[in-house]
């Protein structure tokens, strides 16, 4: 057995994850396996004024709101961001996302490319932002109607939008295919552990190596 002392964690500052891809991409799906698999991983929850879905649940998949309440919370500066998508709006609470960032936990963001622009704008050091992509325009089509969440309106306008969407993927870090779903969450796993290794995220370096070089 080895008489060396264990290994020491260096401090970092939290870093802020954003999935963004058009809808039916699977981006919803990747946070909720990595989420899953990363103890270490908080959701940031949107609010929105869209109307839950049946498979949802207020205070876990979303803040449900009315759109006086998000203009309020908007107008205080409640939100680190906010966007109109599909009609309904999203916004990023802001108190939580500060206490994590703070107290160097990571936190994971499922939002869209308007989002992610303004939370760039704002904390850019803290971001790796990472864009999910369909294998083919047929594979999103079928995913949206496969899931049976929306009516026929609906999907073809988020048909529509995603054409938009998709333009914005030149904004990000990073491009995942979201084909194989494990080898797309592979993918996002090895990111999430390269930006933890960043140089520059690592707040307690400098005393750490300055310790080993004192010992020496």
């Amino acid at each position: 057995m080895s008489d060396a002392p264990p290994a020491r964690h260096i401090a970092r500052r939290g870093l802020l994850v954003i999935l963004s891809s058009p809808s039916g991409a699977g981006k919803s799906t990747l946070s909720r396996l990595l989420l899953e698999r990363d103890r270490s991983l908080s959701l940031s929850i949107s609010v929105t004024t869209r109307p839950r879905r049946n498979s949802e649940v207020d205070g876990v998949h979303y803040h449900f709101c009315t759109a006086r309440d998000f203009e309020r919370m908007r107008e205080r500066g409640d939100l680190l961001e906010w966007a109109e998508v599909h009609g309904n709006r999203y916004g990023t609470p802001r108190d939580f996302v500060d206490q994590e960032l703070a107290e160097g936990r990571d936190v994971l963001f499922d939002i869209d490319w308007q989002g992610a622009d303004q939370i760039r704008t704002t904390l850019a050091s803290d971001v790796v932002s990472i864009f999910v992509l369909p294998p083919s325009g047929d594979e999103l089509r079928f995913r949206l109607v496969r899931r049976a969440e929306d009516d026929e309106a609906t999907i073809l306008r988020r048909l529509g939008n995603a054409r938009e969407e998709l333009g914005h993927y030149t904004d990000y870090d990073y491009v995942v295919v979201n084909d194989a779903l494990q080898d797309a969450l592979d993918g996002v796993e090895a990111i999430l552990t390269a930006e933890r290794l960043r140089r520059r995220r690592l707040t307690g370096v400098d005393g750490f190596v300055t310790g080993i070089v004192e010992a020496l």
